[in-house]
């Protein structure tokens, strides 16, 4: 798994090995991991056009150092001092011994030559907006023909909790070192830092054990048991499905279809949309009555499309009287915000799965920090919260959370919220923990819309009927670090 971390966090693991090294020696090996990226996008160094906007302190300290040893190579680099006063005297220095030049913003006018320019503004330490001579340069950046690359982390993004606050740099590329900063990879942050590439500085054995972190593809297979010769399929994990009306039948039929490709060893569907069901998966026990007529069952999905009248309140609050994992979705999640004792009284696992919208009805506003925000429901509610987006966040009561990396916006398009209720429901009957369960079932989700994308843009079935290529793929993947998360 992949560690994200605060900003106060990093500083902290950053204090004793500072105190343990020479002067300098954290900024070289930062500086040399990131003169290495760069290196590695441009193909080159000779003749390499290369602007580094450069602010006061340490994260304008690397980017001078990293232009120091692409200008030693042959590169022709320019810092663009922000504030020359406060420019970091050493990596200055190192610039122009190997030949770099210097500038101030007047001067910026390799940023419309340059092949590369480097973020090096403001650090894991810098709050709010970028100001506007910053800004400028920035907007010259992006209109030039270089490639955007953050130092440590994009100027204007928090580097703690992902947000945005007003003018900031949208970089192709982050250089992050030490660990990965929360922010990198969820809220706005994660669209403003692009591709993400870590260097590792020797902060490992100082860093706390993560309380937030992302799934690798080799992290989600090794939860997804495949089958073993002594298996049935009544230890393979049964769910079952309340989902689906005589208004929206499709609910019904795409999470029990995830269910099912998600390959539990049984699925029991319990909703009003049972023709529909039957004749799309026959796999599937379909039961005639309420869910305690269903038979054995070993976790429940409740509320894709059943609509929120007085019979599916009574199949709910049914549902989460039981002492079995429960995900709570969609309608189901509506009538929970209106009853919150349904949720906080359940001594079993349960999950709710909501985006923004749904979960403002709970009370809460989810505001520039994803993670703070389903924390403080989780804690409030005793539940599981999947906190549904760009990067989904689920947290655990304890405060435990993961970030998704996968998915793509191609899956913002109707049903698939379903889909991955019925994937993390199969998870959750399996026995998987209630939060390993949700954040599996948001990676396998995410990667089955990148999958499904492949052949262009998709609806909620082709998902369902990916999930098995899905599983397949991620059972092959080696065991990798950020480039496997899609961080």
């Amino acid at each position: 798994m992949i560690g994200l971390y605060t900003a106060d966090e990093v500083r902290a693991a950053e204090a004793p090995l500072l105190a343990a090294t020479r002067e300098g020696v954290l900024m070289q090996r930062a500086a040399t991991g990131l003169a290495t990226a760069c290196l590695g996008l441009l193909g080159r160094a000779h003749g390499a056009r290369v602007t580094a906007l450069v602010g006061a302190g340490n994260n304008g300290g690397d980017a001078l150092f990293a232009g120091a040893q692409l200008a030693r190579r042959g590169a022709r680099v320019i810092a663009v001092l922000l504030d020359a006063e406060r420019a970091h005297p050493a990596g200055l220095a190192a610039l122009r011994a190997a030949g770099g030049r210097v500038t101030g913003p007047e001067g910026a006018t390799g940023l419309d030559r340059a092949e590369l320019v480097l973020d090096g503004i403001v650090g894991i330490g810098g709050a709010g907006a970028l100001r506007p001579a910053a800004a400028a340069l920035v907007e010259r950046a992006v209109a030039g023909p270089g490639l955007l690359v953050a130092v440590d982390v994009p100027s204007g993004v928090d580097a703690s909790t992902g947000a945005v606050t007003g003018a900031a740099v949208p970089a192709q590329h982050t250089v992050t070192f030490g660990a990965v900063k929360a922010g990198l990879v969820v809220g706005e942050g994660r669209r403003h830092a692009g591709v993400v590439h870590l260097v590792d500085i020797g902060l490992g054995a100082h860093l706390p054990a993560p309380s937030v972190r992302q799934l690798t593809d080799a992290d989600a297979a090794a939860r997804i048991r495949p089958p073993a010769a002594e298996d049935d399929k009544y230890s393979q994990g049964v769910v079952g499905i309340v989902a689906g009306s005589a208004a929206y039948p499709g609910a019904g039929v795409l999470c029990t279809g995830a269910a099912l490709r998600t390959r539990p060893g049984l699925v029991r569907y319990a909703g009003t949309a049972a023709d529909g069901v039957r004749a799309a998966w026959p796999e599937v026990i379909v039961t005639a009555g309420r869910p305690a007529e269903a038979g054995r069952v070993q976790a429940w999905v409740v509320g894709p499309g059943m609509g929120t009248d007085d019979d599916a309140r009574g199949v709910l609050a049914e549902v989460l009287a039981t002492d079995l994992p429960v995900l709570v979705d969609a309608d189901a999640l509506t009538m929970a915000a209106q009853q919150p004792e349904l949720v906080r009284g359940r001594g079993a696992p349960t999950v709710l799965t909501p985006h923004d919208r749904e979960f403002a009805r709970f009370g809460y506003e989810v505001g520039p920090d994803r993670i703070g925000a389903a924390r403080r429901l989780a804690v409030d509610l005793g539940a599981v919260v999947l906190l549904k987006g760009e990067a989904t966040v689920v947290a655990a009561p304890d405060g435990s959370a993961f970030v998704n990396g996968t998915g793509t916006p191609w899956l913002a398009t109707a049903g698939t919220g379903d889909v991955l209720s019925g994937i993390g429901g199969a998870l959750l009957a399996t026995g998987l923990p209630a939060v390993e369960a949700a954040a599996v079932a948001a990676h396998v989700h995410g990667r089955a819309g990148q999958v499904a994308a492949e052949a262009g843009p998709l609806v909620a079935g082709d998902l369902v009927r990916r999930l098995p290529a899905t599983l397949a793929r991620l059972h092959r993947s080696p065991r990798g670090g950020l480039g496997d998360s899609g961080a």
